[in-house]
């Protein structure tokens, strides 16, 4: 089967939720990417694995969103839509909806309730 292009999952995810900006989609499907290279690096995911955990996941949009937007990170997310983790959570169970992502048996969407706090995550750590 042919990968779809991003624009048709993004199409289908809009027909259901029109909640978050496209860019909130394709930040967190290279979060994701940026994710599974940082702890394949680490050696911290078995050789070839590109399933993470929330928390892995949530860490690896932090860190991703401090290098590649720095202190304009929260004023972009807010841009998108996303206030919160659960945001994220929300923007990743659509896109598994829809089969862009999968999900493993123990993955839930209320573990996203529990990340960080987006002011201490992407405000606070610029101020001097």
């Amino acid at each position: 089967m042919a990968k779809r292009n991003f624009q048709s999952v993004l199409d289908a995810i809009f027909k259901d939720d029109s909640r978050y900006h496209a860019g909130a989609y394709v930040f967190v499907r290279m979060a994701l990417d940026f994710s599974v290279k940082k702890l394949s690096e680490k050696k911290a995911l078995p050789q070839g694995a590109k399933h993470v955990s929330t928390a892995e996941l949530l860490e690896g949009i932090r860190l991703f969103a401090l290098e590649t937007f720095g202190p304009m990170a929260a004023v972009l997310f807010e841009e998108w839509g996303v206030k919160t983790c659960e945001d994220f959570g929300n923007i990743v169970f659509n896109m598994i909806k829809v089969g862009e992502l999968s999900k493993s048996e123990n993955d839930r969407i209320e573990d996203f309730q529990n990340g960080y706090d987006f002011n201490t995550a992407f405000v606070k750590c610029f101020e001097a």
